[in-house]
């Protein structure tokens, strides 16, 4: 009869000890933490869709987003800088808005000739305006280009998990083959919301987001 031999105790130490790090996330309440790249996309008014797609028309939603209620639509226009430079088949995102709003990266900016500010989404005066051209007609917008500030959607309950409130600030640390922090995240507070952080195609590319082993919100 063959006697297994013992195990040595730095294993079972080791083995322990992960355990005891796998569980201590869920024993302490830590919520699942969702990182989206939001890539170049652009908000409509009611008056703009049909503007650009033809009368009476309404969004068609293509994709649900991860926040309830909101959605990728089927629908994309080509944005146009001051340069005559083109994106073409950027995507629209539902539902409409009260203003409608280009959300792009540096390097979009780069291309079109728009020297975008940093931005909260909605907050536009005195940005720049671009041309939307959608199939049905043209929309010449005076202002509405920004790049959208990297920003945490959070509900009251994970605010309070975390000590922040609306408008505050924290950072978020990327664990990846690029390794960053990322610092003056803005947290978003509003009910019914899910945890989220938003970052761009630039912010997400240069931490190589996509293979990630972990990310984590820190204070700011």
């Amino acid at each position: 009869m063959s006697i297994a031999p013992p195990i040595d105790r730095t294993q079972i130490e080791q083995i322990v000890r992960e355990i005891v790090l796998a569980q201590s996330g869920a024993a302490a309440g830590r919520p699942d933490l969702v990182v989206s790249v939001s890539a170049r996309h652009v908000h409509l008014t009611d008056e703009h869709v049909e503007r650009l797609f033809g009368a009476g028309r309404r969004l068609t939603v293509m994709k649900e987003l991860y926040q309830d209620g909101f959605f990728a639509a089927e629908e994309t226009v080509a944005v146009v800088g001051p340069r005559r430079r083109m994106l073409p088949s950027v995507r629209v995102l539902g539902p409409t808005r009260p203003k409608t709003q280009v959300e792009l990266a540096f390097t979009d900016g780069i291309s079109l000739g728009i020297d975008l500010p940093v931005r909260q989404s909605g907050k536009i005066d005195g940005s720049p305006g671009c041309v939307l051209v959608g199939p049905a007609g043209v929309v010449e917008l005076k202002d509405g280009v920004i790049r959208a500030e990297r920003h945490v959607h959070m509900g009251a309950a994970d605010a309070r998990r975390y000590g922040v409130a609306d408008g505050q600030r924290m950072g978020l640390r990327v664990n990846s083959s690029c390794p960053a922090v990322f610092g003056g995240l803005l947290v978003r507070v509003g009910e019914n919301i899910k945890l989220e952080v938003h970052l761009d195609t630039d912010e997400g590319n240069a931490c190589d987001i996509d293979h990630a082993d972990s990310v984590e919100l820190i204070s700011s």
